[in-house]
Order: structure tokens, then C-alpha cells, then sequence
């Protein structure tokens, strides 16, 4: 019974990621900071939301994301070009970026088009401001 039981959460969990990977979401690949040069990289796939962006890491059977940025919270600062060993699992052309959030420091490797996209993505979104309470109806 609880061979099965572990199967079936198995075969769920890998559903459910396959599902994740082929609906509407982006390569990428990222680390956590701080990390050593050129360790501590895995692929994955982001997937943008409105309030926020999941990580799924590819080797992961984790049936929910691994990491999740809130869109209100992201700061990018700085981009830089992949070198020594981080040739070995990315383009020299594949812009990495350093983004913040929430006490996380991360590194992001997307490819040119997708890192403008998520640069985009992170810049508009709305101002604090405009997130204010909609105003009382006096009846």
C-alpha cells in the first residue's frame, strides 16, 4: 500500500512537472548567491504570473515550485557575461543577471530575447501607489 501510495505521488509529481515545463514557460538557469565561481548553477524553467514568478528546477520531483519572487519585490542589478566554467553550461552571448528580492540574491541566465522579456516583465510592473484600496460608496 504505501509502495503505491509513494508511485502514485511519483507519477503526480512528474505530471504535474512535465505540465508545468510545456505550459507557457521560459529556460533558464539560476543560483543562489553567494556561490562560488561557476558553481552552483541548475536549469529550469520560470513561469510569469501576475503577482510573481516560480522557479521549477528541472531535476526537482517537488510538485511545487522551488522558488517564488514576488513581481512587487524584484530588483535587477547589473547584468554581466557568463566566464570561465560557466562556458561549459551556457552561451558567451547568454546575458546573466543579479536579481533581488525579499533577502535573496539570485543570478539568472536567460537567453538575450527571454532576458529582455523578463526585464520588462520586473520594470512594469504597477507602482505601490496605484495598489491602494478602492474608495468607500457612500449610500
Amino acid at each position: 500500500m504505501l509502495v503505491g501510495a509513494i508511485a502514485l505521488w511519483l507519477v503526480a509529481a512528474f505530471c504535474y512537472r512535465y505540465y508545468v515545463v510545456r505550459r507557457g514557460s521560459t529556460s533558464v538557469i539560476l543560483r543562489r548567491l553567494p556561490a562560488d565561481e561557476g558553481a552552483g548553477w541548475r536549469h529550469g524553467v520560470i513561469v510569469y504570473g501576475d503577482s510573481g514568478v516560480r522557479y521549477f528546477r528541472l531535476s526537482s520531483l517537488r510538485m511545487f515550485a522551488d522558488l517564488n519572487l514576488r513581481r512587487s519585490r524584484l530588483e535587477l542589478n547589473g547584468k554581466r557575461t557568463p566566464v570561465g566554467t560557466e562556458l561549459e553550461i551556457m552561451s558567451e552571448s547568454m546575458p546573466i543577471a543579479t536579481v533581488e528580492g525579499e533577502g535573496l540574491r539570485v543570478e539568472i541566465a536567460l537567453e538575450r530575447e527571454s532576458m529582455t522579456a523578463f526585464q520588462s516583465w520586473v520594470e512594469s510592473r504597477p507602482p505601490a501607489r496605484s495598489l491602494r484600496r478602492a474608495p468607500r460608496r457612500h449610500e
